[in-house]
């Protein structure tokens, strides 16, 4: 069987169960050396988050996908199975735009989207792949091995009658959104809650005044797509804003900055982002796990230092 994954996230789920094998095509931002089938119009700009949110707007206003498939090398492959997603057409292709690309293939392989808002459809979204592959057996291995490191930290919590935390994760930085889907459900397991969150549904532009009138205790930024070396080129322009030294978050010295997809990409690495959380809103409890390390920092006094 030859598959080509569509979406990062899928494509970390497959090397994640070792199944590998069956992968013959991938995305551009997909961690893999297979073949890259899937572009975006994004790749090459340097552009600002002020100027990245502008490109995507006015590519959906003229109904323009930000992503295109490379239809010769697509028809060359072959592949017999292809996954996509179905959440958000900005982070990655849209399974509307697969189908159009794959009608003119001779051989039509089979399309599964994933369709993920919560946690629960993240680890559902394992098993499919695993199950697709042939491999169900794998899947529910390798769920049962997420699940019990996940109980690990909500059994520490419960023993040490930990309060949770009064948290905020931004999902972009200019403007400002909250986050949704499923990174609330990451938050409580971890021991916290975001009240200006949108769980199961998109994030949303923030006003700043709402941030600092919430006033978290921990503040993860996380802007989608993003790795902290690139966030840390923009986070003047939230440590410049009024009130930023008066939130309880930077008198606690609880800022920080992460890589996104330990949130953002809906992969089965969402267990080590709620593990990563967990030791950021409770410290004394969990250390930051090894995976993690040099992929956070510390926001103090507009200084950074590496977690």
């Amino acid at each position: 069987m030859k598959v080509c994954s569509f979406l990062p996230a899928a494509t970390n789920m497959i090397y994640e169960m070792g199944l590998e094998r069956y992968l013959n095509g991938v995305t551009f931002e997909c961690p893999s050396d297979k073949p890259k089938v899937v572009r975006t119009h994004l790749e090459g700009r340097n552009l600002s988050s002020p100027e990245i949110e502008t490109f995507v707007t006015e590519s959906s206003n003229m109904g323009k996908s930000l992503y295109y498939v490379d239809m010769e090398l697509l028809s060359e492959i072959a592949p017999d199975l292809v996954f996509t997603q179905d959440v958000c057409d900005v982070c990655q292709i849209s399974t509307s735009v697969v189908q159009r690309a794959i009608g003119s293939l001779k051989k039509q392989p089979k399309v599964v989207p994933l369709i993920p808002r919560r946690l629960r459809d993240v680890y559902q979204n394992a098993l499919t792949i695993a199950t697709e592959l042939g491999e169900e057996k794998i899947g529910l291995d390798y769920l049962a091995s997420l699940q019990k490191r996940v109980h690990a930290i909500t059994d520490k919590l419960r023993e040490h009658q930990a309060e949770p935390k009064r948290v905020m994760i931004m999902e972009w930085l200019d403007p400002i959104y909250n986050c949704g889907h499923w990174i609330p459900d990451q938050i409580s397991l971890a021991g916290g809650v975001d009240m200006l969150s949108n769980p199961a549904g998109y994030s949303v532009v923030t006003p700043w005044e709402k941030v600092r009138q919430y006033d978290p205790e921990v503040l993860v930024i996380a802007p989608c797509g993003f790795q902290v070396e690139r966030s840390i080129q923009e986070i003047d322009q939230l440590t410049s804003k009024p009130g930023w030294s008066e939130l309880t978050a930077v008198k606690n010295k609880a800022v920080y900055l992460a890589d996104a997809d330990y949130f953002t990409r809906p992969s089965t690495t969402l267990v080590d982002g709620i593990e990563l959380l967990a030791a950021l809103f409770n410290p004394q409890l969990f250390d930051i796990p090894e995976t993690c390390m040099k992929k956070v920092v510390a926001i103090s006094d507009t200084e950074l230092s590496w977690v």
